[in-house]
């Protein structure tokens, strides 16, 4: 039966938890769970039939971390080809009736992808990649890729399924209790980036209880055009006689996943603490009811790895300055690869209000596909806006579309064959919203009516590819009025008539109407705002024109599209000071005295950072800079990160920018230790190898002063004593993604009371309550990186006081 088809009109049932059942089972701490599709093949084969007797149409192989990472090629075929004999087996023995499919699991691999962490892209990608092409040879049925927190590393393994298999692929990422993966994608942004890679079904799982998950999964009903599923934790959890238990029971489990079905939920089952008999609960809960039906929301819009921006009611500005064209110094750069010069264009015109920018590094000079993936990549690292990807070369159009972070726009295409046949195999593979130009092989028509001609063409085309009309915005080029009179009223027709009879959206090059006349801004203004009122959804603009900005704010107002007119008031307030470009890039978000390097530190500009330090370091004492200019810059961010303003993508670029500050710092000094702190040792606990956290947790402490030492992953209790003792540290921090590793924290805090009864413990990661960390006996449990800082902050201060 095709699972495609099948999930259209049915209710899929999911199965449940996995690790914690083998827990149970007699899985040892630090054991990996893979393996006992090896050693222990009866215990497996008897949970999966489990599952399947209990109505379960897709039950996962037990394969979430079989990846290369953790095994040689070699062990990694034996143990994928065990697991799915092993789930053959298991749908071969069940009594269930119902169809059943076997899945193929893919969790994260546990690292941190550039530039945030050590693994590139396309590393990632050839991880996943070498797993499914595995998956496919042992007779999967579709791949399970879930519990990913981070929306590059998702699309990493998304990509790996869709370039080596044709099979389906579910993907469900796991949420915090803020709504954001781990990286700070809220479900809008994911929404967005797995459809337009044509992911099957999308969806939520672990982190929390099916009750917490509930505003996060309506999220997608009301975005996703796919279906959706949910599979959460059986609550929180907590141990309980030695032994670690899930706080929410079946009955009120299977509550709480109805309630969502009858929403329109299209795949329900469970995560971490769910067993057979949670799945049998929820089966017998949705017996015999109707499906809600899945609807297309018809929502035109690209992403970031952090939000999301849609054209809708309110018209889009497209900051167009990270252009060559017209701008010697941006030509300079280009040819220097000056990338400072380039984010830093980026960050002016996020602060000027723009919602996406364009880039465009298209040179003859230089190698455009390198530069373009280039600027991509760098620009992410420290802006959320989504970019546009503006070139004519399909080449570096899908080098950089392929390392961007979320669903892109892309400019463009046009009515032409060769162009079209170019780009939207690009768009149908990688998402994207694609800019149309109503141009073909004979140029721009004259009148309106020849560039909806051109535009139904386009239409039709991209429909051939499976590309909807919906991921089409039009640019029906706004041509000089100095050349032609008529030039102005035509454009403006052709938005009115996309609009209004296509149904399409429309974006426009304003400044091009003005070429070759006096005061340009007049006449681009009064055609924005004469544009805007036939429709027009987006604008490639001009940020630092106040006259375009006035327009803009001024319709948004008119048009009812501005509560209470705040945003043009807030702008209007703006006005009596002129800003440039280089002022704008040199005063701080909220406050307007702080220096060049704290700016370049808040804004996690690397490379400015290290030169302004540099240049501070000729005046001032390297303490001074690093009490008044670093510290309260790390503090800034930390606290937009606390109050949930600044993600960690920023965090951690800000902490990068000041290591760089800081190995300026290190050099004039001649030491290792720009601050005088305490010893702080790190680890992920036996047996997890997953060390995203404490890496974060690493970085920020040494870049407050603290005298880090980490031991890496999968780091046995006695090494982590021996280190404390040796030190004489008063404080350790252990992290821990997955449950079966918990025990093996908890021995290690139970080694450190007896041999290091001084040494303070931090703990932290996924699984981990403040319940749950007081009954193991951590002191502190620290919910982020900038809690673990804090309370360290706390302790050292205490250490002195002491000493």
């Amino acid at each position: 039966m095709n699972l495609r088809e099948y999930i259209k009109d049915n209710l899929i049932i999911l199965d449940g938890g996995t690790g914690t059942i083998l827990q149970a089972k007699g899985l040892k701490s630090g054991e990996l769970p893979e393996r006992w599709n090896v050693t222990h093949p009866d215990e497996i084969i008897e949970l999966h039939k489990a599952y399947y007797d209990a109505g379960s149409n897709v039950v996962n192989a037990n394969t979430f971390g079989a990846n290369i990472l953790k095994f040689s090629k070699a062990e990694l075929e034996e143990i994928v080809a065990a697991a799915m004999n092993n789930l053959k087996a298991a749908r071969e023995k069940s009594t269930g009736t119902q169809p059943k499919w076997i899945g193929f699991d893919i969790g994260p691999t546990g690292k941190m992808l550039k530039p945030y962490g050590d693994l590139d892209f396309e590393d990632a990608v050839s991880i996943f990649a070498e797993s499914v092409r595995l998956g496919v040879k042992y007779g999967a049925e579709l791949f399970f890729i879930e519990t990913m927190n981070d929306s590059l590393e998702t699309k990493a393994a998304l990509l790996a399924v869709k370039e080596n298999s044709d099979l389906p692929v579910f993907v469900s990422n796991a949420y915090g209790e803020d709504g954001k993966l781990m990286t700070g994608a809220d479900p809008a942004a994911m929404v967005a980036l797995l459809e337009g890679m044509g992911a099957d079904a999308i969806g939520v799982n672990c982190s929390l209880g099916p009750k917490a998950l509930a505003p996060i999964v309506e999220s997608y009903l009301q975005l996703s055009s796919t279906p959706v599923m949910l599979k959460p934790n059986a609550g929180l959890p907590k141990v309980v006689d030695g032994k670690t238990v899930f706080d929410v029971l079946p009955e009120e489990f299977s509550e709480e996943v109805y309630s969502l079905v009858l929403k329109g939920v299209r795949a329900v089952g469970g995560c971490c603490g769910t067993t057979p008999d949670y799945i049998k609960a929820v089966k017998n809960k949705v017996d015999g009811m109707a499906v809600q039906p899945i609807t297309d929301k018809n929502i035109t819009c690209v992403s970031s790895y952090s939000h999301s921006v849609c054209f809708c009611d309110k018209p889009v500005l497209i900051g167009e300055r990270i252009n060559p064209t017209g701008k010697k110094k941006f030509k300079e750069a280009l040819k220097n690869n000056d990338i400072d010069y380039i984010l830093k264009e980026g960050i002016a015109q996020q602060e000027k209000g723009v919602h996406i920018l364009d880039v465009n590094v298209g040179l003859p000079e230089i190698d455009e596909i390198a530069m373009l993936t280039t600027a991509v990549c760098e620009l992410q690292a420290v802006t959320d806006l989504p970019l546009q990807i503006d070139t004519s070369d399909p080449l570096a159009m899908e080098k950089a579309l392929r390392r961007y972070n979320g669903k892109a726009m892309l400019n463009s295409v046009n009515g032409k064959e060769e162009s079209m046949r170019a780009v939207f195999p690009l768009a149908k593979k990688y998402g994207g919203l694609v800019v149309a130009l109503t141009l073909d092989e004979n140029g721009i028509p004259e009148t309106a009516e020849g560039r909806v001609a051109i535009a139904r063409k386009i239409l039709d085309t991209a429909n051939e590819y499976g590309i909807s009309k919906k991921d089409i915005i039009f640019d029906p080029l706004a041509l000089t009025i100095s050349a032609d009179k008529n030039a102005g009223r035509e454009t403006l027709k052709a938005v009115s008539i996309i609009k209004n009879e296509l149904g399409c959206h429309t974006s426009l090059g304003v400044s091009n109407v003005s070429f070759g006349l006096p005061n340009r801004e007049i006449i681009n203004s009064n055609f924005f705002t004469l544009a805007l009122w036939q429709g027009l959804s987006g604008a490639i603009m001009n940020p630092y024109s106040d006259e375009m900005l006035k327009s803009y704010y001024a319709y948004c107002a008119l048009n009812g599209l501005d509560d209470n007119c705040a945003e043009y008031v807030s702008f209007t307030e703006t006005l009596p000071q002129t800003v440039t470009t280089a002022q704008a890039v040199t005063l701080a978000p909220k406050e307007e005295s702080a220096t060049g390097l704290k700016r370049a530190v808040i804004k996690g500009l690397k490379e400015q950072a290290a030169v302004l330090t540099d240049e501070l370091l000729q005046s001032r004492e390297p303490l001074d800079i690093v009490r008044n200019e670093i510290i309260p810059a790390l503090d800034e961010v930390g606290i937009g990160f606390e109050n949930k303003t600044v993600y960690l993508p920023q965090l951690l670029m800000s902490a990068e920018a000041a290591k760089s500050s800081f190995e300026c710092i290190k050099k004039a000094v001649g030491t290792n230790k720009p601050a005088d702190k305490c010893s702080f040792v790190i680890a992920t606990v036996k047996g997890d190898i997953h060390d995203i956290g404490k890496n974060i947790v690493k970085l920020l402490l040494e870049n407050y002063g603290f005298d880090v030492h980490d031991l890496g992953k999968d780091v046995s209790p006695e090494a982590v004593v021996e280190k404390v003792c040796e030190l004489k540290a008063p404080l350790v921090g252990l992290s821990a993604l997955m449950t079966t590793t918990v025990p093996a924290m908890e021995e290690t805090i139970k080694q450190l009371r007896v041999k290091a009864p001084w040494c303070k413990v931090v703990v932290g990661g996924a699984v981990l309550t403040q319940e749950y960390a007081d009954s193991i006996g951590a002191d502190k449990y620290a919910k982020d990186a900038m809690e673990t800082v804090r309370y360290a902050e706390m302790q050292n201060a205490e250490c002195k006081m002491q000493n």
